[in-house]
């Protein structure tokens, strides 16, 4: 057969794969891809394909190796990318353009996090090495733990304060291997109060260790705009457990990575300051710094 032979077949060959699965994906792709501004639900895209949100995203997941939200963010981050580099675009501009709600909305798109397994979480840290060290902060002395795969832990803690901070963090995963290693942690300290280090290019890596429900509460943490604040009652209808608010309130105060999952964002139901682990002094301040990054 000859070269223009071969190259005729291809092009009058169809080799689509057969089933309704891969129509699904490939119609979710062209989705995300034209419509990635309106920066869809996954609810909104499995109503327009008359499918369950449940099962567009195992559908999706099974076949893209990633969630539809996971493939969105891809796609939106790669405009970041070329808006805010290689055009120059200001970072405002840049948020409104991909339809973010602000420059904190897009800052949240370069915090990249996993979850450990329910068998890691059970095992309490067993075989887990976590390096820990004492940092300054706007926020008071910062406790930050990270282990291989990334930072892990942030606490804080008043002067006097740190081996209590400290055995707060350590009894969360009582089986670890605990080693003071401020070299390991200077970095991750220093990139997550510095807005300036807030960078799509090396978005900041968290593990987030807990059960499957703290960690789908810590995720949608993770989706509130810096600025922005949330009742426990919405982040309980974001998992889709509106009747939970009070066992999200409870996952809330477990958070391990303060400031970065951003628990200091949920209200209580009536809007007000509710009580916050590291304090409600602390909480105002952290919200009171992000207005700041804003309006600056």
């Amino acid at each position: 057969m000859t070269l223009a032979q071969q190259i005729d077949l291809s092009t009058t060959t169809d080799i689509t794969p057969e089933g309704s699965d891969y129509e699904t994906v490939r119609r979710v792709i062209e989705m995300l891809t034209l419509d990635y501004q309106a920066q869809p639900s996954l609810e909104v895209m499995a109503a327009r394909l008359g499918q369950s949100p449940n099962q567009l995203q195992k559908t999706f997941t099974r076949w893209a190796g990633l969630t539809p939200k996971g493939f969105l963010q891809a796609v939106t981050l790669d405009h970041a990318k070329r808006l805010l580099g290689r055009e120059g675009m200001p970072l405002l501009e840049t948020s409104i353009e991909l339809g973010l709600s602000g420059p904190g909305r897009l800052h949240d798109l370069f915090v990249t996090h996993e979850a450990m397994s329910p068998g890691e979480w059970k095992a309490r840290g067993a075989g887990l090495t976590i390096r820990y060290g004492f940092h300054p902060s706007p926020f008071g002395l910062a406790l930050v733990m990270v282990t291989e795969r990334g930072l892990a832990g942030l606490a804080f803690a008043d002067p006097g304060g740190e081996a209590a901070c400290f055995d707060d963090m350590a009894e969360r995963w009582p089986q670890a291997n605990y080693v003071a290693d401020q070299a390991a942690t200077a970095p991750y300290a220093g990139r997550i109060f510095d807005p300036e280090k807030w960078s799509g290019e090396q978005p900041l890596r968290v593990v987030l260790i807990g059960t499957d429900f703290q960690v789908r509460v810590w995720e949608s943490l993770l989706e509130i705009p810096l600025g922005k604040a949330v009742t426990y009652s919405d982040i309980a209808a974001r998992i889709g457990q509106p009747t939970a608010s009070r066992a999200v309130g409870a996952a809330v105060g477990r958070n391990p990575i303060s400031f970065v999952v951003p628990c200091h964002r949920a209200l209580g139901k009536s809007g007000a300051l509710t009580g916050y682990h590291w304090g409600l002094t602390r909480k105002r301040a952290m919200l009171g710094w992000e207005a700041g990054k804003i309006c600056g």
